[in-house]
């Protein structure tokens, strides 16, 4: 009887933890030593890809979705007519190595509405974490949501014991969020996750003079954004992503996309979700200023407030600025040909590499992995006339849509085969 109600509880907060999609992979380095259980060495979470392609999981569930707020947006809100449930601290900590024996999960992801208080709320996240790692031996993933509002004592304990910890900003403006959450503000957001970063830096220094030093929340800390449930622009959502990751140091800023789940007239009608394409695209923006060095008004301005959602981030920012192409492939420093549309990061390495025992050719970019069908309309090689000229703007991106559609074009004929 008490099996069953626990998968009762597991069906409906599992269910709940669906819409917090902070929860990929980190960069913690748990070894598996002196028999304890567990490795996160190496490993990612949440059915994330890792860079060998593996495909990894976690337990991924609310603590409870019982919570005090009431905040629009959210399908646990103290308002909404929801089956509710709560596990114990030793339900969580038992479901977790039982799952973890039969190779389910290779980690955890633990959030929670917030009962009570915040503090009561956290001290029982906390409460888990530790008896997994100190009485169970526990060395797997475990990420935390850490609760605003919580003491800096609790926060501290968190870091001991979590690899990442995350804080979700939520609505990505403070106007928007008094709207849609009145009881909750960005401050409350903001003091914590300083305080995460500077405890982060902090053990982070102490660890090179003595390498005994504890570990401190080695995966670092991570927010979330909901796009679509209130009228930010691309734009105010990316900046405030820029000024997390320049500011707090953050690992990652996840965009959720809003699934419209009331009728409340401050939100988007039911019916009428966010586009995935738009996650998709806020997505390939945050990689471009991460890793590709764009700053981010390149990519969005006030002329230009949102992304295309027919055409990815580089290429809408080639177009716009067809006066610097073509680039000779054979001469560009790196982070020149990075920034050429349908070159990868790492293609744009291998091409630098490559050019060291002789000059690159067309045929070889295609070995390497370039998307050369787009790439070629904004490069050279040596010879200094380029197609791109030929075209305006909006002719050249008529041709690449057309060629890309082309491309993946299904074949049903061959599918069809295949039964």
């Amino acid at each position: 009887m008490k099996q069953d109600r626990v998968l009762e509880k597991l069906e409906i907060l599992a269910d709940a933890a669906k819409y917090d999609v902070s929860c990929s992979s980190g960069q913690s380095n748990r070894e598996n030593k002196n028999k304890v259980l567990g490795d996160s060495k190496g490993y990612g979470i949440c059915h994330a890809f890792t860079e060998d392609g593996r495909c990894v999981s976690l337990l991924k569930i609310l603590l409870t979705n019982y919570c005090i707020f009431d905040c629009a947006y959210c399908v646990s809100r103290k308002s909404n007519d929801v089956k509710r449930a709560a596990f114990t601290v030793d339900e969580v900590v038992e479901l977790t190595i039982n799952f973890y024996r039969r190779n389910y999960i290779e980690g955890l992801f633990l959030s929670s509405g917030i009962f009570d208080s915040p503090d009561a709320t956290m001290e029982r996240l906390v409460r888990i974490a530790k008896k997994l790692r100190t009485i169970h031996n526990f060395n797997g993933y475990i990420h935390l949501k850490a609760i605003p509002g919580a003491s800096s004592d609790l926060m501290t304990q968190a870091g001991m014991y979590a690899d990442r910890l995350s804080i979700n900003l939520e609505i990505p403006s403070e106007k928007n969020l008094k709207i849609l959450a009145p009881e909750k503000n960005h401050k409350d957001v903001i003091t914590p996750m300083t305080f995460l970063k500077e405890q982060i830096d902090g053990h982070k220094e102490e660890k090179k003079i003595n390498f005994k030093a504890p570990i401190f929340a080695p995966a670092g800390q991570s927010t979330q954004m909901v796009i679509g449930a209130s009228n930010e622009t691309d734009l105010e959502i990316l900046g405030t992503a820029d000024g997390f990751y320049k500011k707090m140091s953050l690992k990652r800023v996840y965009y959720s996309g809003y699934v419209p789940i009331s009728h409340d007239a401050r939100l988007p009608a039911i019916g009428t979700p966010v586009p995935i394409i738009r996650e998709n695209r806020l997505y390939q923006a945050d990689w471009l200023f991460r890793y590709y060095n764009f700053d981010v008004k390149e990519l969005v301005n006030s002329t230009n407030p949102n992304l295309d959602l027919d055409i990815d981030p580089k290429l809408g920012w080639a177009l716009r600025n067809l006066d610097q192409f073509p680039i000779n492939i054979n001469y560009a420093d790196l982070e020149i040909i990075k920034r050429i549309p349908g070159i990868g990061f790492l293609s744009a390495k291998k091409i630098v590499e490559a050019r060291k025992f002789r000059k690159i050719r067309p045929e070889d970019l295609k070995t390497i992995g370039v998307a050369y069908s787009r790439a070629k309309y904004f490069m050279t090689f040596d010879n200094p006339i380029s197609i791109t000229k030929d075209y305006t703007p909006f002719e050249l991106k008529q041709l690449i849509l057309k060629n890309q559609n082309s491309k993946y074009k299904p074949n049903f004929s061959n599918q069809l085969s295949l039964f």
